[in-house]
């Protein structure tokens, strides 16, 4: 399932812990940047890989926000709607772009090109309310900055 050089980055990484279960993220994110998500087939690859029941690797994936156990937009738009975001806005954000995008919470266009989800804190409160898309924040956003950004992505 790994690609050789993958699978060699992830041996490197087992060496440097007690046990090959402790390598269980770091296995997880190399999985998901080849494959752009974590399908039940490479879980139970990570899972025999590590040495682990599927049940451990399909606990993690589904706990941690980080993997995904579906494929996911081009542009995944991540709105924060914690408190801070959620009384400047947040919320409204989400309707906005998900009337703008024509999918809700947790879906993904039709075309691929996003995938729309409201997360917990991304840790830029002073700058509420704010969005991450893929990598990148996107700060003290209103209605007008929203439609500017999302034009600007192809």
């Amino acid at each position: 399932m790994l690609s050789e050089e993958r699978k060699q980055q992830l041996d490197e990484i087992i060496i440097r812990y007690p046990q090959k279960q402790a390598a269980m993220l770091p296995a997880l994110h190399l999985i998901q940047e080849q494959e752009g998500f974590i399908s039940k087939n490479a879980m139970q690859y990570i899972a025999d890989y590590l040495e682990v029941p599927i049940g451990h690797v399909l606990g993690v994936v589904t706990f941690y926000t980080m993997f995904y156990d579906k494929p996911i937009g081009r542009h995944h738009i991540q709105v924060c709607t914690n408190v801070s975001c959620h009384l400047l806005g947040g919320e409204t954000l989400v309707g906005h772009i998900g009337s703008r995008c024509g999918i809700k919470p947790g879906e993904t266009s039709p075309d691929g090109k996003f995938t729309l989800s409201e997360v917990e804190c991304l840790g830029s409160c002073g700058t509420a309310p704010m969005m991450q898309i893929n990598d990148d924040y996107y700060e003290n956003l209103t209605g007008e900055k929203v439609n500017s950004i999302l034009d600007s992505l192809k």
